[in-house]
This record gives structure tokens, C-alpha cells and sequence, in this order.
């Protein structure tokens, strides 16, 4: 069973901006706003290998979550979980489905020569909210 509240489920499928806060290579927090999608198990993320956040993930597992409700701004949920695993997303229909999503685009218009983009899957531990 989810440690994701029901009555918030819906915060993680809108098209809410969320910031991951890991912690850096001296200890430092490090946070940047992603895409997120919530399959009722798992909270992903879209990244690219040479990204400081993933590093930081590579090291360290443990990263927290939060995302603001975007119809009412003072609505939000924080997760706090750990990396459950990475997959490659060589053909990038991931976040492809993130553009979509996001950006009403049927393929992200972002990505550059030679990046390599994976999915990171977060197992959620604990939460918080308003």
C-alpha cells in the first residue's frame, strides 16, 4: 500500500512542476524543478546521465519531493523516498509522454546530441502536506 494520501494522488497526475532536493557530493542540498508521473506505485522523473541531480542520486538514494497542486498553490504534497531503480529511455517515449503531458507536444523538443535519458522510479517512505 502507498504512503500517498488519496485525496492527493491528484496533485502527482496534474500537470504539477515538482522540486527534487538530493543531497550533493559535500553534503550540500541540491534542488531543481522536474515533470513528474505517479503510476500509483512509483513517482518517476525523466533525467539525462550528465546531470548534477543524478549524479547526487548515484551516490546517495535518498532525495525528497514536492509538488505544488497548480489550481490552488497553498495545496501540496512532499514526498520523501529512495531511488528504486533507473531504466534507460533510449527511444524516449518517456518523456516524450512528459511533453505531452507538460507541454501538449508529442515529442520533448529539448534534448541534445549524445544525451543519454533514463527514468528514475522513487519509492515513496513518508509524506507531508497541506
Amino acid at each position: 500500500m502507498s504512503v500517498i494520501p488519496e485525496d492527493l494522488e491528484d496533485i502527482l497526475n496534474k500537470r504539477s512542476f515538482a522540486h527534487i532536493a538530493t543531497i550533493g557530493p559535500k553534503g550540500e542540498p541540491h534542488t531543481s524543478p522536474v515533470w513528474i508521473d505517479w503510476d500509483g506505485q512509483y513517482l518517476k522523473f525523466s533525467q539525462t546521465t550528465t546531470r548534477q541531480k543524478y549524479r547526487n542520486l548515484q551516490r546517495e538514494p535518498r532525495l525528497a519531493i514536492s509538488a505544488l497542486d497548480p489550481e490552488q498553490p497553498y495545496r501540496y504534497i512532499e514526498v520523501r523516498g529512495r531511488v528504486a531503480r533507473v531504466e534507460d529511455d533510449p527511444d524516449r517515449a518517456f518523456i516524450n509522454r512528459m511533453a505531452k503531458k507538460y507541454m501538449d507536444a508529442d515529442e520533448y523538443p529539448y534534448d541534445q546530441p549524445g544525451d543519454h535519458r533514463v527514468i528514475v522510479y522513487v519509492e515513496p517512505q513518508h509524506t507531508t502536506r497541506m
